[in-house]
């Protein structure tokens, strides 16, 4: 016999009244865990293979480089050329760069200059790619703009170039511009 004469468990209270008050606590603690749980936001690979992309990373190891390209719809259509060192396998990567979705681009192509913000990556700079890999002529990566609003597919990924700052902060995507998607028929502007 127990200390209060029932027999019972539990200070006289039923075995099963005990067993359902810490069911019922620990049913609340499962609901505001999820409740309270933030997602996890997706890192920059999955964000890059949920926008068609390869990703890569690396150090910019020569200065981004103008390369006049052909007319379409009386817009040159120039890139930058520019090389990587490959943070996951050292490899030396080319990274083709089509001008006309940077914001300082000039579509007349009378410059032959490397328009803004591109002409501001340095050697040195860590870069964050998202885009199609090659290996002919070099291996490399291109593609690293938008899509221009069509369905990421990986032969027209989402893509993007951001600068990682010292500090392992991305920035802003430097190929962001959809003024001339007009240039691609069943293409639109974001």
């Amino acid at each position: 016999m127990t200390r209060d004469g029932t027999g019972l468990p539990g200070n006289g209270r039923p075995v099963w009244r005990v067993t359902r008050t810490w069911l019922a606590v620990g049913l609340v603690w499962v609901v505001l865990s999820a409740a309270l749980a933030r997602p996890v936001a997706a890192g920059p690979a999955e964000d890059c293979r949920t926008a068609g992309g390869t990703l890569f990373t690396g150090t910019v190891v020569t200065p981004p480089k103008f390369f006049h390209g052909r007319f379409r719809r009386g817009v040159e259509l120039s890139h930058t050329r520019l090389f990587i060192t490959d943070d996951r396998d050292g490899q030396r990567r080319q990274v083709a760069i089509d001008n006309v979705f940077a914001e300082g681009y000039d579509q007349t192509g009378r410059t032959g200059r490397v328009p803004a913000p591109l002409d501001r990556i340095a050697v040195g700079d860590r870069l964050e790619l998202c885009g199609i890999p090659y290996d002919d002529p070099v291996p490399g990566v291109h593609f690293v703009h938008p899509n221009c609003g069509a369905r990421p597919t990986t032969e027209t990924p989402d893509g993007w170039i951001r600068r990682i700052g010292p500090d392992g902060i991305r920035g802003d995507n430097l190929e962001s511009s959809t003024d001339y998607c007009r240039l691609w028929p069943g293409q639109r502007s974001r």
